[in-house]
């Protein structure tokens, strides 16, 4: 729809229109808040994860862990001693194993969503965790030293101490960060107090102190007395408090006293000759070292506990910061969006969507309906007027306007490339139909020259040759009217009269490199209209040449037909590999809808026999479509539709002199006198006649009536024939196994056209071939259906003399059987060169087939 050019012209820009706006700096206002806001929010959620793992993980895992300290001490003392002990050890096993447990599944909640860094800690404290029952087994068993297992529960209790610390290092507070490795220093020196505890309970309890010992106890009383003097200023006030009362303790005093005598003391045993009396007994040592050590351990949890309420607090305050901050500038910017958009309303809804839904149903307008349309009429080269098929937007000279002036140098530019295209493709069309119909034209002239030398040559060798050369130039001939049909042209070949559907499945056959493995089977009595056997020869010639080429070299290609209510069912089967499911569906999507040169290059596929299939398919009306053979190959279905069909023969259809592949009588030849009774092979299903049964066709029927002059011709060569007519050879010899039904003859729209090739078979059941011995060859007769000059058949010097058995055993000139005689009428008939020719051919090939076949008269 076009818009008033004055109205247009009097619009603003877009520009001006939403310059007074404040949508776009309330939207930035609102994302530079979401962005601060979000960083704030994830924080405050981050720190509210970590710290209620802290509570909820490290707290019960402090506790866990110190009952694994008591039970180091415990396993130390029961190693030390020559017996008791166990019955305490398992009790404090039971409660060690219950705090662990609890702290696992806390521990295992967190890990989900906890950073990586405590995932490993974590792990490597279940690892170690996981040792325990080995360990204590041992200790049960006395199996392990006291270093041994000192040293596995001082891993373990390291690798706590290490995810606390771990815990402390990821949170983004600093106050709270500071307060958890406070903590985690707490707890590290109560361990190591713990450790020198377990160390003298298990000298106490066996009598003796190493120096190995001794100097372990000096490090730890070291250590941990320095960790508690620099880490207490840093903790929470209470926990100061409770520190303070704790040093100025009785029980603080006295282990004092009691590690600076042991220290003092060095080295000692209370048994031998050495024996030295310890400054402190077991149960004094166990009594102040125990109020000493849950004291530390009440310090360390009530620290963390205080820290990580702080922590939680501020999170708390930060969130509601942070939502409150949210709500109000989303109120700011919901109510600076509101306005904007009701003053806004007026200058964009009314008058700029309008215009711009408008621009957009015109553009698709051109792009869905217009453009295909003209494109189309340009490639079938229909003259089209660009400014009336395609007329201009207006929408005048602001944005909108300028985007439809875009949009018409886009359509211009289509349409001039859609235009060169046409002419491109017309073209290349038109050089591809000259170099065709040139090789068309060379070809045909390249037959009459063959068929001139086959007339005139005598030697075998050399007629083989030429038979070669023959099916070679027809099979380039097909090659050539393949071009010509994808160029959309009719090739030269074409008949006015209807054509036996056997005749057309054989000349589509003898058309193909491999013609000698197809097998011709089932064919019913039906034939095709003139104006559609060239094409169906092509269609089913390109099958039968797939199903040769994509199959073993030593297999057959069955094809056989049957009546169907739409019309007739021509299968062609072959037993290759057969295609993918894949390679299946594109061919049969390709043979229902043929597609353009441009979707073949795309495809990177220069095979086009599928493509002249699709092509002669779509043109026909025929439907083609490939299947799953049974024997793994592929099956091509090809519906010859009835409209393709021609009607019951009448009496012009049965005339022979019009047209002899559809004589009302199958075993009639073309002059009218009937052939006798046909065979069938069961390997073929096609009617055979016996070769010393059949008349040798005569000057008048084997060529076509007065009103089918111009039809040209085609001598049947060795390569295509695969043995030529079934003749009587030399008055006596016969070859059963060859048959041959006359092709189609067709109109002479070009020079030197030839009908399609019949292809005979061989078949090795028939009888070996017998020579009578007393019959003299006739005279060959000239072929006069040709018309005279160049094409014109001179006759042929009589064939050599042979006399009877002169070259054979004495024991094998008895008279053989008497071989049925032809019929006087047949007998006086002439031969013409064509078909002296072709009994040549079939006596040549049938004593090549004999050296060259393993078995050839098998069943």
């Amino acid at each position: 729809m076009k818009t008033d050019s004055e109205m247009n012209k009097s619009h603003k820009s877009i520009r001006t229109r939403l310059t007074g706006t404040v949508l776009i700096p309330s939207v930035a206002l609102m994302v530079m808040w979401l962005g601060g806001a979000s960083f704030f929010l994830f924080e405050s959620v981050y720190v509210r994860a970590v710290l209620g793992g802290v509570r909820d993980v490290s707290i019960p895992a402090v506790t866990a862990l110190a009952s694994a300290e008591k039970e180091r001490q415990l396993s130390m003392a029961y190693l030390g001693k020559p017996e008791g002990g166990l019955s305490e050890l398992h009790s404090r096993q039971q409660q060690t194993d219950r705090s662990l447990t609890t702290m696992q599944t806390a521990a295992n909640e967190l890990a989900k969503n906890a950073p990586k860094e405590i995932v490993d800690r974590l792990n490597r404290l279940n690892g170690l965790i996981a040792q325990l029952p080995r360990m204590r087994a041992r200790v049960d068993a006395k199996e392990i030293s006291k270093p041994e297992i000192y040293r596995y529960y001082n891993e373990m209790l390291d690798a706590g101490t290490d995810l606390f610390e771990t815990q402390a290092r990821v949170l983004p507070d600093v106050t709270v960060a500071l307060g958890g490795l406070t903590s985690s220093a707490l707890f590290r020196a109560n361990d190591l107090m713990s450790r020198e505890t377990a160390l003298i309970a298990s000298a106490l309890v066996s009598g003796t102190l190493t120096s190995a010992e001794h100097v372990e106890l000096s490090k730890l009383v070291g250590v941990y007395h320095t960790e508690l003097t620099t880490k207490i200023p840093f903790t929470r006030p209470g926990v100061q408090e409770g520190y303070q009362q704790l040093i100025e303790s009785d029980a603080w005093k006295q282990l004092e006293r009691a590690e600076q005598a042991l220290i003092n003391a060095g080295a000692w045993t209370s048994s031998g000759r050495n024996r030295t009396e310890p400054p402190i007994t077991e149960a004094q040592w166990t009594e102040i070292t125990t109020q000493v050590g849950n004291k530390l351990l009440d310090l360390t949890i009530q620290n963390a506990d205080e820290v990580s309420a702080i922590g939680l607090s501020d999170a708390d305050t930060a969130l509601i910061n942070v939502a409150i901050g949210t709500v109000a500038a989303l109120i700011a910017a919901i109510a600076s969006i509101v306005i904007a958009l009701r003053v806004s309303r007026k200058l964009v809804d009314k008058a700029l969507v309008v215009r711009l839904a408008s621009l957009r149903n015109e553009a698709l307008e051109l792009a869905h309906r217009k453009l295909p349309n003209l494109v189309n009429r340009l490639r079938r080269g229909d003259t089209v007027k660009v400014s009336t098929e395609v007329p201009e937007l207006d929408y005048g000279k602001d944005e909108i306007g300028q985007l439809a002036s875009a949009f018409n140098a886009a359509q211009l530019t289509a349409v001039a490339a859609a235009v060169k295209e046409a002419q491109a493709r017309e073209g290349i069309n038109n050089v591809f139909l000259g170099i065709a119909h040139r090789n068309q034209g060379l070809v045909h002239r390249q037959l009459k020259i063959l068929d001139r030398m086959e007339r005139h040559e005598e030697d075998p060798e050399q007629l083989e040759g030429l038979f070669q050369l023959d099916h070679l130039a027809t099979r380039a001939r097909r090659n050539a009217e393949n071009l010509i049909i994808l160029g959309g042209e009719q090739p030269g070949r074409r008949w006015r009269n209807p054509i036996r559907l056997v005749d057309v499945l054989r000349a589509a056959i003898s058309e193909t490199e491999h013609y000698v493995r197809v097998r011709l089977q089932r064919v019913p009595e039906a034939a095709i209209i003139g104006s559609a056997v060239a094409d169906t020869i092509h269609l089913v010639a390109e099958l039968v040449d797939n199903a040769t080429s994509f199959s073993p070299p030593r297999s057959q290609v069955q094809v056989h037909g049957s009546l169907a209510a739409k019309g007739v069912v021509v299968e062609v089967e072959d037993h290759g590999l057969g295609m993918s499911e894949e390679d299946q569906a594109a061919a049969n999507a390709m043979l229902s809808d043929p597609p353009e040169f441009d979707a073949m290059a795309l495809k990177g596929d220069s095979r086009l026999g599928l493509f002249v299939v699709a092509r002669l398919a779509a043109r026909l009306g025929v439907n083609v479509e490939l299947r799953t053979s049974p024997y793994g190959g592929t099956r091509a279905i090809i519906l010859i539709p009835n409209e393709v069909l021609a009607s019951k023969t009448g009496p012009e259809d049965a005339n022979p002199g019009t047209n002899p592949g559809l004589s009302r009588n199958p075993h009639t030849p073309p002059n009218g006198t009937p052939f006798p009774p046909q065979s069938r092979t069961e390997q073929t299903g096609v009617d055979q006649v016996t070769a010393h049964q059949r008349p040798a066709p005569t000057d008048s029927g084997a060529r076509l009536g007065a009103d089918l002059e111009s039809f040209w011709s085609e001598p049947l060569s060795d390569e295509d024939s695969d043995g030529g007519r079934p003749l009587n050879l030399l008055g006596g010899l016969s070859f059963e196994a060859v048959r041959e039904v006359p092709g189609p003859e067709p109109i002479a729209d070009e020079p030197g056209s030839r009908p399609p090739v019949e292809t005979p078979r061989y078949s090795h059941t028939g009888p070996i071939p017998v020579y009578t011995g007393n019959s003299q060859p006739e005279p060959p007769v000239p072929d006069t259906s040709r018309p005279g000059g160049e094409d014109s058949v001179r006759p042929r010097p009589a064939l050599p003399q042979r006399k009877p058995q002169q070259s054979l055993a004495p024991q094998l000139r008895a008279e053989p059987a008497p071989v049925p005689q032809m019929t006087e009428d047949l007998a006086e008939q002439h031969r013409s060169a064509e078909e002296i020719r072709n009994t040549m051919s079939a006596f040549q090939r049938g004593t090549r087939e004999g050296r060259n076949a393993d078995s050839p008269f098998e069943s």
